[in-house]
């Protein structure tokens, strides 16, 4: 945490009043908790309890000042009780629809041709099934691809944004499919420790930080290792007391095509 610059970090909180009303627990204690679930792999915050208690003498080293517990860390977290139901009901999606939907237009929304879309409405579902899996309204677009010849029809529960965005929204699908395999691939975030969009963000933002921060880590310090076995060195050595550069070269021994000339090779 050393390439951390602590005044920045302080300034960066006042800024956004990240320690308002806070009594304990700061949020450079919870950088640190959430830094260490993300470094040693904690799933929960049971886990990220236990391991941390069980380690009481060593956390005012590490830094952590406030007292460590599931519900300071769920408060941290969560920040405000959203149901599960708030957080679906704010989420939007984005999909192309099936040929022969049945729907019955409720509005229709002027559009713009020059920008490829050729409709913008307001409609209800009317099938058997899809009126009783999804009764509430949705918005129906459909755009014309000029340079592709094609023409796609999209649904989506955003009112919001305009007709052309929700069209660029889907054609840039893929990269938000890559962006969350690199997630998947690169931060260790099996399960989210809050369900609100505090702290999801939250999480992910210090998982990002924690990978770029060891990123820098083996930039300055010129190792060998890779990024994914720095990782693994470091989640099992989160308590021990040797300089960083002396843990990872140590720890590091890459693997050598020799044996000793006094033993007999098998092939």
């Amino acid at each position: 945490m050393d390439w951390i610059h602590p005044q920045t970090f302080r300034r960066i909180v006042a800024r956004h009043r990240g320690d308002y009303k806070v009594q304990s627990f700061s949020c450079w204690d919870q950088f640190l908790c959430q830094a260490f679930a993300q470094l040693t792999y904690r799933e929960s915050l049971r886990d990220i309890e236990v391991c941390l208690r069980s380690r009481p003498g060593q956390l005012y080293r590490l830094g952590i000042r406030g007292a460590v517990s599931r519900s300071t860390l769920a408060h941290a977290n969560e920040h405000r009780p959203w149901q599960m139901y708030a957080v679906l009901a704010g989420a939007f999606f984005v999909t192309r629809a099936k040929q022969g939907l049945k729907f019955a237009r409720l509005y229709s929304r002027p559009v713009d041709f020059a920008t490829g879309v050729r409709c913008d409405q307001t409609v209800r579902p009317t099938g058997a099934t899809t009126r009783c899996d999804y009764p509430a309204k949705l918005r129906r677009i459909k755009f014309y691809d000029a340079p592709n010849h094609r023409t796609f029809v999209f649904l989506t529960n955003h009112f919001e944004l305009p007709a052309a965005t929700i069209a660029a929204l889907y054609a840039q699908r893929w990269q938000i499919e890559l962006f969350f395999r690199w997630i998947k691939q690169n931060l260790r975030i099996k399960t989210f420790y809050g369900t609100s969009d505090n702290a999801v963000r939250t999480q992910i933002w210090i998982a990002v930080c924690v990978y770029v921060l060891v990123a820098i880590v083996k930039k300055e310090l010129h190792l060998e290792p890779s990024l994914y076995e720095i990782l693994q060195i470091l989640s099992v050595t989160p308590f021990e007391q040797i300089p960083l550069l002396e843990l990872l070269t140590k720890a590091y021994h890459p693997t050598q095509n020799t044996y000793d000339c006094n033993q007999l090779p098998l092939w």
